[in-house]
């Protein structure tokens, strides 16, 4: 399933301080220049609209949540659903996650990393663009801090598969963990829109979480 297209967003809301470029991300990280309280980092890769930013940190105002979207449109459109909601735990950046994964982002630092449905390039010739790849699972293993966790979820079975291979092959994450399916409270009770409309057409979504060691 392809992308809607976004709504327009509310010319009143003003989300600059919601929207960072990778020029605006410390180096060498700092939390407290991106956040103003401190708490455990989670990361997510590929924002899409929000709904798992702005749901997580509301649920969790103890934690800081970072998003990494490199859709313009789609970056931009995160970080208005945040700023609606005055959400000053949550951030959004316009820029390519595995690149910042490999060159911002410290070691031992994440108390998290979510990945939820990634693009996953089905042609044969294409699948080297996946980002469940070597190189970016090493970063995720470097930069979870002992006992943090990566949640990935997809509506492919052998995107999955090859993961979950893939993370045993590359790294020493402990894992797969499966994660339950729960019913929806409400109609936007769900880790993402894509989970959302996957679940809704009667899909079925792959889902694991796997651990660093301590």
């Amino acid at each position: 399933m392809g992308r809607r297209a976004l709504r327009k967003i509310d010319p009143a809301i003003q989300y600059a301080a919601w929207l960072l470029g990778p020029e605006q991300l410390p180096r060498p990280w700092n939390d407290s220049a991106v956040f103003p309280a401190a708490g455990p980092l989670e990361m997510e890769l590929g924002t899409g609209k929000g709904l798992f930013l702005a749901q997580a940190a509301q649920a969790h105002p103890d934690r800081n949540y970072l998003g990494i979207e490199v859709s313009r449109k789609y970056a931009h459109y995160a970080a208005a659903r945040l700023a609606r909601l005055e959400l000053v735990n949550a951030r959004v950046v316009h820029g390519e996650g595995m690149r910042i994964f490999h060159e911002v982002l410290p070691s031992d630092g994440l108390a998290a990393v979510h990945v939820y449905f990634p693009d996953p390039w089905w042609k044969a010739r294409h699948k080297k663009r996946r980002v469940m790849n070597e190189a970016f699972l090493r970063d995720v293993e470097r930069t979870l801090a002992a006992g943090g966790s990566l949640h990935f979820w997809t509506d492919v079975e052998e995107y999955f598969d090859a993961t979950v291979q893939l993370v045993a092959a590359a790294t020493k994450l402990a894992g797969p963990v499966a994660v339950a399916e729960k019913p929806p409270e409400h109609d936007l009770d769900y880790r993402t829109h894509f989970e959302r409309r996957t679940r809704l057409h009667g899909d079925r979504v792959y889902r694991a979480v796997f651990r660093k060691r301590s």
